[in-house]
C-alpha cells in the first residue's frame, strides 16, 4: 500500500488525497507537521531532500515529491489525464500557472494569515500577495466563462490542481464573491464522485 506524507490542511497535500479518492487508490496518510519542522528531520530528507511536503513512497523504496508530478504519476491512463498529446500539455501549462502565478500569491497568503496568524513583520507581504493572486483568480474566471472544467466537459488534475488553493482562497484574505464562474465550478468540480472536504479528519 502506498504511504503518503502530508498535511491535509496543505492544499498541495489534499491534491494527493483528491486525485486517490476519485481513483479509489488504497493508502495510508501520514500527518506531517511542518510548524514542528518534521520536514527537516534525516528520515524525512532521505525521501525528499527538499523538506517539503507532500512525499509518496512507491514499493517501499521509491519516492516521489512535488505534488503536481505526483498527480501525473497516479493520473496516467486515466480520465483524469487525456492521452492526446495537445490536450495533455494543456494540463500540464494549468499545473505550471497554478505553480508559477497562483500558489506564490493564495498558498502564500493563507500560510501568512491561516498558519502563522498574520505576524507583524508579513504584513506588508501578505498585502502584497493580494495583487498576484487576483489576478490569477480573474484569469481563471475568464476561462470558466466558456469552459466547465480547464479543458472543457471532464474534470482533469488540473482542475484538481487549481481546486486545491482556491477554495480556501478566503483564507488568505481573497474575497471570492465577484467570481461567479470560479464559484460555480465549485459547484461542479464537488460533484465528482469521491469528492472530499480539506480536513484533517478525511486524512
Amino acid at each position: 500500500m502506498h504511504k503518503v506524507f502530508g498535511d491535509m490542511l496543505s492544499g498541495n497535500c489534499y491534491k494527493i488525497k483528491l486525485l486517490m479518492q476519485f481513483l479509489g487508490i488504497q493508502h495510508e496518510w501520514i500527518h506531517v507537521d511542518i510548524l514542528a519542522n518534521e520536514t527537516h528531520t534525516a528520515e524525512f530528507k532521505q525521501m525528499n531532500p527538499n523538506t517539503r511536503i507532500p512525499v509518496i513512497e512507491l514499493d517501499g523504496d521509491k519516492y516521489l515529491w512535488e505534488s503536481n508530478a505526483i498527480l501525473n504519476y497516479f493520473a496516467e491512463g486515466t480520465n483524469f489525464l487525456p492521452q492526446e498529446r495537445y490536450e495533455r500539455a494543456k494540463v500540464l501549462q494549468w499545473q505550471f500557472f497554478e505553480q508559477y502565478s497562483h500558489e506564490p500569491y493564495i498558498a502564500t497568503a493563507r500560510y501568512i494569515n491561516k498558519y502563522l496568524g498574520l505576524p507583524k513583520e508579513r504584513v506588508a507581504e501578505y498585502h502584497a500577495k493580494q495583487v498576484g493572486g487576483h489576478k490569477a483568480l480573474s484569469l481563471m474566471d475568464n476561462h470558466l466563462a466558456e469552459n466547465q472544467f480547464f479543458l472543457g466537459a471532464n474534470a482533469t488534475i488540473a482542475d484538481i490542481s487549481l481546486y486545491a488553493y482556491t477554495h480556501v482562497a478566503d483564507e488568505g484574505g481573497f474575497d471570492l464573491s465577484e467570481y461567479t464562474n470560479i464559484r460555480r465550478w465549485f459547484q461542479d468540480f464537488e460533484r465528482i464522485p469521491g469528492y472530499l472536504k480539506m480536513a484533517r479528519e478525511n486524512a
